[in-house]
This record gives structure tokens, sequence and C-alpha cells, in this order.
């Protein structure tokens, strides 16, 4: 009898991959299937070599005592699986998994995890910065609180389905195998509702609407998300629920901005004030504070309030806050504030100013 040249029957090189063999496999198994031949016995014969082929081939030390020997001898062939008149490797299932399972309709329903639920959360500054609990209205899919989530009206309940027993497949008999495909009476589930439950029409979850408490901690900011655990929609068929996502919103400031945990505030003080000195009131998350404005600040300034700032969202200290002071220019002048400040001009000397004096004599020095 002729030896048979594995190679050839698979239509790969002698040097091809692990994968490009499994390729191969599992396109000609499925071109020669006996399901898709029926009644074709070259087909069944061509079926069985590539079976064999792939069983001596797949197995690195079968396939290097194949390449040297040419055979493997006898017992060679003890890894198939005896189904009726054809043998198939351990790992079949494995290779055609979901695929045959569509084909054949092998799908069974299983118990699903409930969705996630996401919701877009507005709040203030001050909240943002120091915490806050907020409650929120979320509509959802729940358990249905009548019939405990069976579906069943109460003081019923499902009832083994009579066409799989419970089992929630179906076994056929096709070909030379057997198949169990997904019970059409209960759709996998094992057992039917004779008398669903009349406020969830037997799907075991209603639509309601729940006040949930969320604890906001200090230091969020726009764009920190919450996850509270188990608040998303409940699960189908028993499975666990999802879960809810809160995304924070920080309504803008009418005095600060944020930098990190820092805060900053603008401060406009008079020209007087910015060349005497002064004592001012700032406004922080916390209410007015006094500080002291030294003689001759230029606008643009930055003085810092430590510890004024946010809270670290980690417990990690606070930020400060800077202020920043912009010199104000008046622009409704009287009669005798103009005189006063002409006078002013007139009395002034460069060594008065000495960022005046220092801007002139950087021009001498470029154009002389």
């Amino acid at each position: 009898m002729a030896k048979k040249d594995y190679y050839e029957i698979l239509g790969v090189s002698r040097n091809a991959s692990e994968e490009e063999i499994k390729k191969a496999y599992r396109r000609l198994a499925m071109q020669y299937h006996p399901d898709r031949n029926p009644g074709d016995k070259e087909a069944e014969e061509k079926f069985k070599e590539i079976n064999e082929a792939y069983e001596v081939l797949r197995d690195p030390e079968k396939r290097a005592a194949y390449d040297r020997f040419g055979s493997i001898g006898e017992g060679a062939y003890e890894g198939f699986r005896d189904f009726g008149d054809f043998g198939f490797t351990a790992d079949f299932q494995d290779l055609f998994g979901d695929l045959f399972g569509e084909f054949f309709g092998t799908s069974r329903r299983r118990r699903q995890r409930g969705a996630d639920l996401k919701y877009d959360l507005e709040i203030s500054f001050e909240e943002a910065a120091f915490g806050t609990e907020k409650e929120i209205k979320i509509p959802k899919m729940e358990r249905c609180g009548r019939c405990r989530g069976s579906g069943a009206r109460p003081g019923t309940a499902p009832t083994i389905c009579p066409t799989c027993g419970g089992r929630g497949q179906v076994r056929y008999q096709q070909g030379f195998f057997s198949i169990s495909r997904t019970c059409s009476t209960c759709n996998g589930e094992g057992k039917v509702i004779r008398d669903p439950c009349p406020s969830c029409s037997g799907t075991g979850r209603v639509r309601t609407v729940k006040t949930i408490k969320v604890r906001i901690p200090a230091g969020v900011d726009t764009g920190t998300r919450l996850k509270i655990s188990g608040e998303g929609e409940s699960g189908i068929h028993g499975g666990p629920p999802g879960d809810l996502y809160v995304d924070i919103i920080v309504r803008p400031h009418p005095l600060f901005k944020r930098e990190d945990n820092n805060i900053i505030c603008e401060v406009p003080i008079t020209f007087p004030q910015a060349a005497l000195g002064a004592e001012i009131e700032v406004p922080t998350l916390e209410g007015k504070v006094k500080m002291k404005i030294p003689p001759g600040t230029q606008s643009g300034s930055v003085f810092r309030l430590k510890g004024k700032g946010i809270p670290d969202i980690h417990g990690y200290g606070r930020g400060d806050e800077h202020v920043i002071i912009k010199v104000v220019t008046p622009t409704r002048l009287t009669e005798r504030q103009k005189e006063l400040l002409r006078e002013f001009d007139a009395l002034s000397q460069e060594e008065s100013n000495p960022t005046i004096k220092g801007f002139f004599e950087k021009i001498k020095d470029l154009f002389g």
C-alpha cells in the first residue's frame, strides 16, 4: 500500500508553519464535511484523509517522525476520537468552536450582565472643591419586585420545558454524530412561563426611576468619573447588575479659575493703591481675607495665599490661591483730576520710576 503524503493532502509545503497547517485543515474540513456532502463517499474518504493528515502534522513529535521515516508506525492515531465511522482529533471542537455552534445552532442563552449606565452631573465650583452629596434620579431596568425576577405571576412558578425536559437544548442526529440545538420552546432556559407576571410581562424586569445618593469627594474636576458598582441595569436571566458611571461637570466660577489644585484670582486696584501701598480685601473659597499691597506694586504682580486652593482628591494637602494684581487706569476723569495728574507728571523724574528709566536707557544703547 502506497504511503500517503500528508502535506499534499492538506495542500501545504513541507516547511509550513503550525498556523498554516491549521488554516488548511479548517478550510478542507469544511469543504468535505459529510453534512455538506450527504451520500458522497468520495467526500467522506477525503474527510478521513484530511483528519488523519492533520492528526500527524499538528503534533511536533509525530510530524518529526513522519518527516524522517515517512510514517509514524502503529498506534499513531490513538489521539483520534471515534464519532461513528470517522476519526476526529481531540481539538476538533476548539478549532471550529463558534463556527459550528452558529452553523448547527448549538449556542444557548446564558445569564447576561446588566448594562452599564452613564450620568452627567453638574456641580458648582465650591462643591467640586470641598465635596458634597447629591441625589440623582436614574431611569433603568430593574428586577421586577412583584415576581422577584422569575417572570411568573406571584403564586406560580416557571415549569419544566416539555420539549427539552429542562436541558435547554434538543439533541438531533445529523449524519455521523448528534448535534444539540437551543430549544426553540424555552429559548435555552429549560423552563417556560405559563402564567406571566402582569407587571413585567414575563421578562423579570421593569422600567423604573431610582433615586441614588452620590458622594462627591473634595477635589474633583470636570472629567472626573465616579463608579457606583451595581447601580446599572439589572442582569438578564439572573445575571449580575451593571455599574453606574457618574461624569462630573464643574460650572465655571465668576472670580476663580483652576490650575491643578491651585486657583487664580485677578484683583483690580487703583493707581494710588499700587503706588502708595494698601490693605485690600481678597475673595477666597471660604470668604474674604485682608491682604497687604506693598508700595510700588506693578500690574501683573502675583501674590500667593498659601493653602487657599483646592484640596487634593487623594488627600495630599491643598493647593494655593494666586492673586494677580491688575492696576486699573481711570477712564473718566474730572478736570480737577486731570490737573492733579498733569502736576504729578511734571514733578515725576525718571529716577522715581526705574522701569521707565531702564527702558529708555536700552533705546539709547540701541539707537544712540
